[in-house]
């Protein structure tokens, strides 16, 4: 028997799954009108490859009476497999790109302040990954003639895991000055300065840094610190 939700899952979606598996967890349980990927000994766990925002409504319904850990896949490592229309695969290179766990935070954007919340994890899996493609010259145009048809996972290198605000500050790089801008984060990142500004959104939305004022560059961000009258 088909499980539920699993008619339409994807393969990088239930190659995480299974390899989340324990002996002795139950898989696509419904719950209040939803349905979980795993649950653990109370534990649920949910597998998001994309599109944070579509799960807010049951985040926001099962949030206060249940643990739940996000699990987001970034591909830390991506191979390019063209196939053709009989499905034979013609190409196999690998992608230049090499996803970070700060990545996650072009998601996260749909509900940072999630992570204040007791019972929530968000658990960043990097990767290594096909990137399947097929020829459709109608809907491929801008990547040669070929569209993405699916993600395979091959193997999970590393997880991160963040279960609080100050738990979102380890996705920083070093060497940031204090405080910082966006730019010095894109810098450090050596990623784009709209998704620094992103991952700035989430941690000043999450609590994990407060804003300083502005100069030239733009914001000025830095980690919160005590106000005069906390000490006393």
């Amino acid at each position: 028997m088909t499980a539920i939700g699993s008619l339409n899952e994807k393969p990088l979606h239930a190659a995480l799954k299974e390899w989340y598996r324990r002996a002795g967890d139950r898989v696509e349980v419904p719950l209040d009108g939803f349905v979980i990927d795993l649950v653990r000994d109370g534990l649920l766990i949910e597998i998001q490859t994309r599109s944070f925002s579509a799960m807010r409504r049951k985040f926001d319904h099962l949030l206060d009476s249940y643990p739940i850990r996000l699990v987001h896949p970034v591909a830390a490592k991506r191979w390019i497999v063209k196939l053709d229309d009989d499905g034979t695969e013609t190409s196999r290179r690998r992608s230049p790109k090499r996803g970070i766990a700060a990545d996650v935070c072009a998601e996260l954007v749909s509900f940072p302040s999630l992570l204040s919340h007791p019972h929530f994890t968000l658990e960043v899996a990097l990767i290594e990954e096909e990137e399947i493609r097929r020829p459709d010259a109608r809907r491929g145009w801008r990547k040669g003639g070929f569209v993405i048809e699916e993600r395979r996972l091959i193997d999970v290198r590393d997880t991160v895991q963040i279960d609080s605000p100050e738990g979102l500050r380890q996705l920083l790089p070093g060497g940031l000055p204090d405080p910082f801008t966006t730019a010095d984060l894109a810098t450090g990142l050596r990623r784009s300065r709209h998704l620094a500004q992103e991952v700035a959104y989430c941690l000043r939305v999450s609590g994990a840094v407060e804003t300083a004022g502005r100069d030239k560059r733009g914001v000025l961000y830095h980690p919160p610190r005590p106000h005069p009258d906390s000490t006393r």
